[in-house]
């Protein structure tokens, strides 16, 4: 038995029916890697079954303490059933990538049971007409709690339910797993009573630990190594309202290639830069369309991992975040880019002198009972359509495997992350690599954002507007190359030809005709 970080706590004191709190995938395999060539669904269970000992997470309810008087327990589950989390259904026909989403969408919106391990898959067959895919691929849609994973070690549970062959082995890792009785009333108010007592001892430690940080994020903005602006206070938009029961998932795919050469448009700035720009970008245009583009940047809150090596597998978040302005009011993609790489920067300055790893700490020791309260009553008193947001999206950067990998030999061949949302947060997005591929997808209500294509549009066009000025500059560089080098080559060339030696002078040289020169020159070409 194991109890929960303050941070882990959090995302169960805020789950509500409006607000389920879990992450996940949608993935789309291919089968013709397999053994034969296809895949059934009792081959997954087969395959899940083979590796639940390489994961943490698969076998692990929640037990909560009564009266939210102390964080919850992870217990080794005594009722598992396999069957039970993994579930199979099929699109109908045409079975194309609208209806997909939609699927998907509704699979997500749905609530986790917590009186079981808190994680879904649902196989999606009937792919048949998506443009790129082939004709029976199936998809998955993952859903797992935030409390068991951050989206690091949700790439952890992805490697243990993945191999780098399609034909590879099971794993050789004896399964010694054993399931633990569920601990009573009596027993968790007993732990949360002596756990009250040693908290004021973990919070005086945590301070100890962020004093330092503290004074030196003091010491900085003294000495204007960064600065606090009004920027990064985000103004209200249609998405930072109370929110319905229903989402909607879309998201696009494109070059990883292309997301590096978009950053030679302003050197220095780094592919998650790109990626903030790019979505201020499609911000800008969806709400300009809208007639509700804010005159002030919006601003995204971008999770930083502080996991450390020797914390990978381990379940739970290990993340700080920072807050990150997009740009949404400037119309020139160039110059949106560039205020985003600055204001950026500025950003991480701030958090490293605070210490990322010191935030996350400080989250542990916030008082249960406090947390579990302050999230119901922001909920019930609706006042996320009364309190100003502290940011206007989300956009975590979480890289994927940069080979392909397969599970129960089926290639997979596409992944796009999906998040959870909360009153406040009606919109949320995930960039994601995987091989030569880079994916940006979002989630969002159904109520503030009813045309989803449409905003995906939006990012597709945001990108190639920056593909295409990066193409552009590229050429633009060449050019200029060429045209400054061309001179000294001709130069160069003049100077290591071979001189002939002087001729004799005479004494009466035959004057050229005019245009002799041009006529010679004209009969060489």
């Amino acid at each position: 038995m194991r109890q929960l970080q303050g941070m882990d706590a959090s995302f169960v004191a805020l789950e509500t029916r409006n607000s389920p709190m879990h992450i996940g995938s949608l993935l789309i395999y291919n089968p013709k890697t397999a053994p034969g060539g296809f895949v059934r669904f009792k081959d997954i269970l087969r395959f899940f079954e083979s590796r639940m000992q390489l994961s943490k997470t698969m076998r692990q309810r929640l037990v909560k303490v009564p009266f939210d008087l102390d964080y919850p327990y992870w217990i080794e589950d005594p009722d598992f059933d396999l069957e039970y989390h993994v579930r199979h259904l099929a699109l109908p026909k045409p079975g194309d990538w609208r209806q997909l989403c939609i699927q998907a969408a509704r699979i997500f919106a749905r609530p986790l049971d917590l009186t079981r391990p808190p994680w879904e898959f649902t196989v999606i067959e009937g792919l048949e007409n998506i443009p790129g895919v082939d004709p029976g691929c199936y998809a998955m849609v993952t859903k797992v709690h935030h409390s068991a994973i951050d989206g690091m070690s949700g790439i952890d549970l992805m490697e243990a339910l993945h191999t780098l062959t399609p034909d590879a082995p099971a794993p050789e890792t004896p399964d010694t797993w054993k399931p633990e009785p569920v601990p009573n009333p009596v027993q968790l108010l007993g732990k949360s009573y002596f756990n009250a007592l040693g908290n004021p001892l973990k919070q005086l430690e945590v301070a100890a630990r962020a004093a330092p940080g503290l004074a030196k994020a003091i010491k900085g903005l003294a000495a204007k190594e960064f600065k606090v602006s009004s920027e990064m206070l985000a103004p209200r938009s249609r998405f930072n309202k109370v929110i319905s029961t229903a989402r909607v998932v879309e998201g696009r795919s494109v070059p990883l290639a292309d997301i590096k050469a978009i950053r030679a448009l302003d050197p220095g700035c780094k592919v998650n830069d790109v990626f903030l720009a790019i979505i201020g970008g499609a911000m800008h245009r969806y709400l300009r369309d809208k007639a509700d583009l804010p005159a002030k940047t919006l601003t995204a809150m971008a999770p930083i991992s502080v996991r450390s090596d020797n914390e990978k597998g381990d379940m739970g978040n290990q993340v700080a975040a920072m807050i990150a302005p997009l740009g949404t009011h400037l119309e020139d993609p160039v110059e949106r880019l560039r205020f985003v790489h600055s204001r950026t920067n500025n950003s991480k300055a701030m958090t490293n002198a605070l210490g990322a790893r010191n935030m996350t700490e400080m989250s542990k020791v916030s008082p249960a009972l406090y947390m579990a309260l302050g999230a119901q009553l922001y909920t019930r008193l609706g006042l996320a359509n009364r309190v100003g947001p502290p940011f206007s999206t989300v956009v975590t950067n979480v890289p994927g495997p940069p080979v392909p990998i397969y599970s129960c030999g089926a290639r997979l061949e596409s992944m796009m992350g999906l998040l959870c949302l909360n009153d406040g947060l009606g919109l949320g997005h995930v960039v994601q690599s995987y091989t030569s591929e880079a994916t940006i997808a979002f989630t969002a209500c159904r109520k503030l954002m009813p045309d989803p294509e449409f905003y995906a549009q939006c990012i597709e066009d945001s990108f190639e507007e920056y593909r295409t000025l990066a193409a552009n500059d590229v050429k633009a560089s060449a050019s200029n190359s060429a045209a400054k080098s061309a001179p000294r080559k001709a130069a160069a060339k003049k100077a290591a030809a071979p001189r002939k030696p002087a001729a004799k002078p005479t004494k009466a040289s035959a004057p050229r005709k005019p245009g002799a020169a041009a006529t010679k020159a004209k009969s060489k070409t």
